[in-house]
């Protein structure tokens, strides 16, 4: 068997807990966000740890996502946020999911070559990306809709827009007839439950990122880059090491070459910052970051070797923090050469 030299493990009771954690604070049954293959964990992985934790909605930005995503677990229901284009209707009237309409477009060809279907429908309350505005709610009479859905800009912020987008969604809930009522994603369910309406869509927060405070300590890490080292090194006093001559060492120093780069989205940002451990002992990051490799200060860790595996210190806030870049980020930026696994 090939040696992948670089892994992703992934802990399935950290995402199936706090998927737990996410429904008992909605107080509403929480759907999962699968888009983006499980914001590159692996969707259909996630999609059964979810399953079997309790979850039965799942949400794929494309009709391409649904149907690789496979078949469904016994129950569960897909659904398609980015609705039915053009060329969409073929994958559409073929498959179990239900599209999120997005448009007066969009509305009218589901009528036309699905009426009576089931659909979701996606309602603008401010964030101006998806949905019908306000004042084209009337295009959706004759609709069998399933879930009504709006979603918020500001959620992880304190934000006045909050409310707002709350209050405008609640009018439109009053006078739209449809099954349930979704608004919340995962910084809108540490909102409060006065956001929860009769669903929630989590996505972030399933895979370990924390997307307000309220969330802190009861979102666990779920991702955690591997690498295996491929040399030990002494660099000597004076010498520099990587691309730039950017480090210098101030006395004799142990390397770790790893096999780890921004090739696999583990970016040049976090030059100066990132770090890796082993056995609890922390390896800083030295030098820049090459496209497949990286040097660490091994110095803490005598024994270690070639062939040896090291963690990159991955924790998403502390990391998004470190390099500059969003959480979201973060996790969908690593690459298909880190092998999944699941544990």
């Amino acid at each position: 068997m090939t040696n992948h030299a670089l892994r992703l493990r992934l802990d399935s009771r950290a995402l199936q807990n706090n998927w737990r954690w996410l429904q008992r604070t909605a107080g509403v049954p929480a759907g999962a966000a699968v888009k983006a293959d499980g914001y590159g964990l692996g969707a259909r992985e996630a999609t059964r740890l979810l399953a079997e934790a309790g979850c039965r909605d799942f949400f794929v930005s494309t009709w391409a996502e649904a149907e690789a995503l496979g078949p469904l677990p016994t129950s569960a229901e897909l659904v398609v946020l980015h609705g039915v284009g053009p060329d969409d209707l073929t994958a559409a009237l073929a498959s179990a999911a239900r599209p999120v309409l997005n448009t007066a477009e969009q509305v009218a060809r589901w009528k036309q070559e699905a009426p009576g279907r089931l659909c979701d429908v996606m309602v603008d309350t401010g964030m101006n990306r998806l949905g019908l505005r306000t004042d084209e709610l009337a295009h959706l009479d004759g609709l069998d809709i399933h879930t009504l859905h709006s979603h918020l800009a500001c959620a992880d912020e304190d934000n006045a827009m909050n409310a707002v987008q709350r209050d405008r969604f609640a009018a439109v809930a009053a006078t739209m007839t449809a099954r349930r009522y979704a608004l919340a994603n995962s910084a809108g369910i540490c909102l409060g439950s006065e956001y929860s309406f009769g669903l929630v869509r989590p996505g972030l927060a399933l895979y370990g990122g924390v997307p307000r405070p309220e969330a802190a300590g009861h979102i666990a890490q779920v991702a955690f880059p591997e690498a295996e080292v491929v040399q030990r090194r002494t660099i000597r006093a004076g010498e520099t090491c990587g691309y730039g001559a950017t480090w210098t060492a101030a006395a004799d120093t142990e390397a770790a070459i790893v096999n780890i780069g921004y090739a696999d989205g583990y970016l040049r940002c976090f030059a100066g910052k990132g770090s890796a451990s082993i056995g609890g002992k922390t390896l800083p990051l030295i030098g820049r970051v090459s496209m497949d490799l990286i040097a660490l200060d091994a110095g803490a860790v005598p024994e270690l070797r070639e062939g040896d595996w090291v963690t990159l210190d991955y924790d998403l806030p502390r990391a998004a923090e470190a390099s500059g870049l969003s959480q979201y980020e973060l996790l969908t930026g690593l690459s298909e050469r880190l092998e999944r696994r699941w544990s």
